[in-house]
């Protein structure tokens, strides 16, 4: 988004500007309210860029499916954020100035399902790995993201503006996947009595 967002000779704004105002194809006015100039010179790199966040999201799930303790949370959690990795792919192919309604419909299942689904594979994570705050950190996020889209969908966001409100959306899918990837690659908490985090059982 930083490195699309230097491409643009017109003023880009962070609260009045849609993240997808800069994956736009052509340079015009957009018909999504509230109606503005767009023009987004280097727009292929958002395209590309938001198309690789969903498949890199793909990736990270199938890796991480099996190291997690088997039962609905896991299943349920991975089939969300497979769908949100899903929307994501479908914003890129699909720009707002090309099909808004496939856009539109993409970014929603990647935002609704994206918030939710982080705190249902968020307890998966926690319980195998044994990291208590991973739970309260997960619904903490997905209130916030929830919030941010009852916000989004009543345009009531005031002074964030459309533009902010849609990255307060975006934001807790970015930092719990980075805060899990963290954890990841820590491993598996110590148990009291079975050694380092490398030799400990993992509870399950």
């Amino acid at each position: 988004m930083g490195v699309t967002q230097l491409g643009w000779t017109t003023p880009y704004s962070l609260l009045d500007n849609y993240i997808s105002d800069l994956g736009a194809a052509h340079c015009g006015l957009v018909s999504m309210a509230p109606s503005r100039y767009v023009c987004s010179p280097w727009h292929e790199v958002f395209d590309v860029s938001i198309i690789v966040l969903g498949l890199l999201l793909i990736a990270g799930l199938v890796l991480l499916h099996g190291q997690l303790a088997r039962g609905v949370r896991r299943e349920l959690g991975t089939a969300m954020l497979l769908l949100a990795a899903a929307g994501a792919m479908g914003v890129g192919f699909s720009p707002e100035d090309v099909n808004l309604t496939v856009h539109l419909s993409s970014a929603f299942t990647a935002f609704l399902l994206g918030n939710l689904g982080i705190t249902v594979l968020g307890l998966a994570i926690g319980r195998t790995f044994g990291r208590r705050w991973v739970v309260p950190a997960s619904v903490v996020l997905t209130l916030v993201g929830l919030g941010a889209i009852g916000v989004y969908l009543t345009k009531s966001w005031g002074a964030l503006g459309p533009g902010g409100t849609e990255r307060l959306v975006l934001a807790p899918i970015l930092l719990w996947s980075a805060l899990m990837g963290l954890l990841l690659l820590r491993g598996p908490a110590p148990v009291v009595g079975m050694g380092t985090p490398e030799t400990a059982a993992v509870p399950v």
